[in-house]
This record gives C-alpha cells, structure tokens and sequence, in this order.
C-alpha cells in the first residue's frame, strides 16, 4: 500500500508538477528517502528468542522486565511464531487456561511475517500494513535474529505523515 501510495503521488506529481499538492511532495520526497533507509537502520537491536516449551509465565515476567511487548519463538534454531502481550491475555487468560502448563507453542501466533535487516523500510512497511502487526522480527541473511522493529521504532525515524498513515491501517480493523 505505501508503494502504492507513493508510486501514485510521484506519477501526480510528474504529470502536473504545478498542480501537485504540497502534501503530495512532501510524501513524494519522504517516500524517496525512505525507499533508500534500511531497516537496519530504524530497528532496534538485541532481542532474545523463547524456545516452543517456554512458560507463558515466564514469557510474561521476561516482557514486564524487558518492557516489550513481544518475544519471537524459534524451534530447531527456525522462527517458528511470535508470542505477544495480548496473546497471553487472549489466548491464556481469557480462555482460562492452566497457566501453570501452557508454553509459549500454546499461545504464539504461528506463520509469523518478518523481514531482513538489508530490506528498504518501505518493505516492513508494506508488510505491517497487509498483515495489521505492529512489530516485526528482524533477521538477518543467515536466518539469525537480530532485533525488532515496532510502530515506535518507526514513529521516531520515518516521516510523520507515513507513521500516521502506516497506524491508521495496522489499526482499521478497531475503527
């Protein structure tokens, strides 16, 4: 959808540059910038996986302690889900589930979307904006975690217009 948005702006824009809006250039000229960043470059780094047989207990301690929001889930050394604060809240204590038996493979959402640290910014993105997640896993070419990469992260290096743009469609679901 961002592609989209600013392959349209850009055509407008180059159509009839006089009647282009300003808002149109200043989307246009960020989306360019932003075609050239990197993920590596807005992502913040160090995060730790959960193995599928970890407590969901301790999955909720590691998040209050870390203050995150989210913990990816590997098996056999391969992204296998993510488990969320709200997956814990939906899925164990809404459920009413043992609490003291149920793992993070009870839990987690499976298929889970990531991206590649050399990616440009515009591909997560795109993919936050399909999939409606507000953070992804960030691996690198060798399949090895990285860091993550949240709706904050790019609050803090993306133009605002496309922040705002990118959080109204993760969120339309909820309007």
């Amino acid at each position: 959808m961002f592609v989209q948005r600013r392959d349209q702006a850009l055509t407008q824009v180059k159509e009839a540059p006089r009647a282009a809006s300003n808002s149109d250039l200043i989307f246009v000229l960020g989306s360019l910038l932003e075609r050239i960043m990197k993920i590596k470059d807005v992502m913040h780094e160090g995060t730790t996986w959960a193995e599928t047989s970890t407590p969901i207990r301790e999955l909720a301690k590691r998040m209050r302690d870390s203050d995150i929001g989210a913990i990816p889930v590997k098996a056999n050394g391969e992204l296998v889900g993510i488990v969320t604060d709200r997956d814990i809240t939906c899925r164990a204590l809404a459920d009413s589930g043992d609490l003291d038996k149920m793992t993070a493979k009870d839990v987690m959402t499976a298929d889970v979307a990531f991206c590649l640290s050399d990616d440009d910014i515009d591909t997560a993105l795109d993919r936050m904006e399909d999939k409606q997640i507000r953070r992804l896993p960030v691996m690198n070419s060798h399949n090895a975690l990285v860091g993550m990469l949240s709706l904050g992260d790019i609050s803090h290096k993306v133009d605002k217009k496309l922040t705002g743009e990118l959080m109204r469609s993760v969120s339309a679901h909820h309007a």
